[in-house]
């Protein structure tokens, strides 16, 4: 059985009417004095759209809790959508977030670089974060054996990657952006609507 991948905190990407909700997908219920909510996950990067009351309507990239532990009058978790689903403000904003989640986790994707494997027989993980080839990746493995690496910098002094934070932030944004992708190391799936037409 497949193990269920819940956010506990998200980011806000953008807030709107529950007019605006009512146009863009007719069959979700939104009570009137509500504004709609579009988050990424800091975890899976789960794209959701949330409904909450007016007196408690969030800025945007504000960090909320969205765990299964929060009061139900706060927030509504209306359903799961794909980066095609989001507003041009919360697409615009998506960077911003990704990239707070980067610098704000930096032991999680740090362990990244310590311990993953091959994806293919010839390709490895690091090969697809973008800026790191055979070359680069290779020093990566043989220096993560000598010793593993503690932070970005870290990183970058012993294997020459000029950014690791935005490389990383490129990765995520592709794999949240791109549906087909094959290879995912960080985003969860995208989810499948089946057209009726």
């Amino acid at each position: 059985m497949r193990q269920k991948k819940y956010e506990d905190f998200a980011y806000v990407l953008d807030v709107f009417s529950a007019a605006e909700m009512r146009s863009r997908a007719s069959n979700i219920m939104v009570h009137r004095d509500e504004y709609v909510v579009q988050l990424i996950g800091e975890e899976f990067f789960t794209i959701l759209e949330a409904a909450v009351p007016r007196e408690h309507k969030p800025l945007v990239g504000m960090r909320i809790y969205v765990g299964k532990d929060v009061p139900r009058s706060l927030l509504r978790i209306l359903r799961r959508i794909n980066y095609d689903d989001l507003t041009e403000n919360a697409k615009n904003e998506l960077e911003n977030a990704v990239r707070k989640i980067v610098e704000s986790d930096e032991k999680r994707f740090i362990e990244f670089f310590n311990k993953c494997t091959s994806v293919t027989p010839r390709m490895h993980a690091l090969e697809l974060i973008p800026g790191i080839g055979k070359k680069i990746a290779m020093k990566i493995l043989s220096e993560r054996e000598v010793k593993p690496f503690e932070s970005y910098d870290d990183l970058k002094k012993r294997v020459g990657i000029q950014d690791p934070v935005k490389s990383l932030v490129q990765r995520i944004l592709g794999e949240i952006s791109s549906p087909e992708e094959r290879h995912r190391l960080f985003v969860r799936e995208p989810i499948y609507r089946f057209s009726t037409t």
